[in-house]
């Protein structure tokens, strides 16, 4: 790694594998350290692939941001689970296409925001300390409402983050209560890992991941599917990652990523805090109506 130890902040334990330095173990970065070594070469041990896999889902966050900066005309960006930064990085993305897009990342490991802090904060993004299951914390933090304004359409990015939720997280409810608190019309990214393509050898590699500081847990495509509740998924649905509208355009082998990934499309025109606060007067519903989605 780049940094040593003693130049990280005392509270900072480096013992325990973190998977956002196992995925830049992946990548090729230097920013890991010896415990996440160990658990990605156990990955690796049980799919050599996993770092074309890695990047594969990079190239669909890519894809992603630049089709709702382009198409979906976003300004606003939440990148929940940013793990280190990795060039290029959403705003750079972003603002290739529309130089005011703003963006704030959000992570839950110390040592992430100490480089991001240090690599990505500038005049249009920012960077907040907090965890996906405290989604009223994230969206609160007076950092991201100071970047962000939730009255207006946001695109919120859950990258290769949902899949370290166990099922008692409720990963479904807590997608549900971000997007309860965003305006309608916006867009949400989701990619999720799988073992529909290859289960022994995807569960061996999940187990690697029960020594890191999250876990690891394999959803069929129908479970992640049920993440896009609330919203409509925009072509070609929920497809392998390395399917979501490929730059090259060729088909690619089946089972060669084992992740879906998807955009989604929020509904209706009334903003989210409206919403929250009209139904606390009782003058419209706070729920929203289930929108079709379309699978693979």
């Amino acid at each position: 790694m780049t940094g040593q130890p003693s130049d990280l902040p005392a509270e900072i334990n480096t013992s325990t594998a973190h998977p956002a330095r196992m995925y830049d173990y992946y990548l090729g970065g230097k920013d890991n350290y010896p415990a996440d070594r160990r658990a990605a070469e156990q990955v690796l041990a049980a799919v050599p692939s996993a770092p074309a896999m890695a990047r594969a889902n990079r190239a669909f966050l890519h894809r992603a941001v630049r089709f709702l900066a382009a198409e979906a005309r976003m300004r606003q960006f939440v990148d929940i689970g940013t793990g280190l930064p990795t060039s290029p990085n959403v705003h750079q993305i972003a603002q290739a296409v529309t130089p005011d897009a703003r963006v704030v990342y959000i992570d839950n490991d110390p040592i992430v925001h100490v480089h991001a802090n240090a690599l990505l904060a500038g005049e249009a993004t920012s960077i907040v300390l907090a965890d996906l299951r405290q989604p009223d914390a994230i969206l609160d933090h007076p950092t991201l409402r100071r970047r962000i304004d939730l009255t207006q359409p946001v695109a919120l990015l859950l990258v290769a983050i949902l899949h370290f939720l166990g099922d008692d997280e409720d990963p479904a409810g807590i997608v549900a209560r971000l997007r309860d608190r965003l305006a309608d019309g916006s867009y949400v990214v989701i990619s999720h890992a799988t073992a529909d393509f290859d289960r022994q050898a995807a569960a061996a590699a999940a187990r690697a991941y029960d020594q890191a500081a999250a876990p690891m847990v394999l959803r069929s495509h129908a479970e992640i599917e049920r993440l896009f509740d609330g919203f409509e998924l925009v072509g070609p649905g929920l497809v392998q990652v390395s399917r979501w509208r490929p730059d090259d355009q060729r088909p690619g082998t089946k089972g060669e990523v084992w992740a879906y990934g998807g955009v989604g499309r929020g509904p209706g025109r009334v903003s989210g805090e409206a919403r929250v606060e009209a139904g606390r007067a009782g003058t419209v519903e706070s729920s929203r109506t289930r929108c079709p989605t379309v699978g693979p």
